[in-house]
């Protein structure tokens, strides 16, 4: 991987979509809108929603939000996006009309839900519960994160899940929920096909999106602090990222 500090900026999305048809993939936190210590405290600039709508009609349909959240609770705070979504980090897909599609993803067995709830309540954490994940917070106190780290790896491992380890959030989830899969479901589809695809975001759990992207042709976008990654650019922070999308 290389170091971000390293990376230069994209060129203009302008130039890119000159060169040929471009599919955009966008991580939601910390790309879109700025990280808040409670998934409900997200400040969300208004008019977001209309304005992803309409950079999708720029790229001919070719965009899809690609987040850890549900795509339901993404539209709790946007509103009516006609967009392609991949939310649960990747596993649950619809199209821009709202359509469902790939494989419909299991829900978390109820006794992780139950054992994550009894550890939040006794440890400190914040427990955000998903559909089809659970994800344990620490922002407002990361000095918990270690601890929160082995309990997760332990409860995954005594239940055949996958830990998936954030910037202060530790989630679980079934096997295949990861955005790599969903790049890769989107690209086949119409009107993704061939086209040259790009990832923004800004979590270790976009790092299977940047590499996917380079899989096919296109390429990672590194949003704020610098770090090992796959991605080719970075951009400063979600204002550049926004900036750069012409939001």
């Amino acid at each position: 991987m290389d170091v971000s500090s390293t990376l230069p900026e994209p060129p203009g999305l302008p130039d890119l979509r000159e060169a040929g048809p471009v599919a955009v993939f966008l991580d939601f936190d910390g790309t879109l809108v700025a990280l808040a210590e409670r998934p409900d405290a997200i400040a969300v600039p208004a008019g977001l929603g209309e304005r992803l709508c309409s950079l999708a009609e720029r790229l001919g349909g070719r965009l899809a939000l690609v987040s850890g959240r549900p795509v339901d609770d993404v539209e709790r705070h946007v509103g009516p996006l006609r967009v392609a979504c991949a939310g649960s980090h990747g596993i649950d897909r619809r199209l821009a009309d709202g359509t469902a599609f790939g494989e419909e993803p299991e829900l978390l067995p109820p006794e992780v839900g139950a054992a994550l709830r009894a550890f939040a309540d006794e440890h400190g954490f914040l427990l955000e519960e998903k559909p089809h994940g659970a994800a344990l917070h620490c922002r407002a106190a990361p000095h918990l994160e270690a601890r929160g780290l082995d309990y997760a790896e332990e409860l995954a491992a005594l239940h055949g899940l996958h830990m998936k380890p954030g910037k202060c959030v530790i989630e679980l989830v079934r096997p295949g929920a990861d955005k790599a899969g969903a790049v890769h479901a989107f690209m086949e589809l119409h009107p993704f096909r061939g086209a040259r695809p790009v990832f923004l975001g800004d979590d270790v759990t976009d790092e299977d999106g940047f590499a996917a992207a380079r899989e096919l042709g296109g390429f990672g976008i590194l949003v704020g602090d610098p770090r090992p990654t796959a991605a080719r650019y970075a951009l400063a922070d979600v204002a550049a990222a926004r900036a750069w999308l012409e939001l």
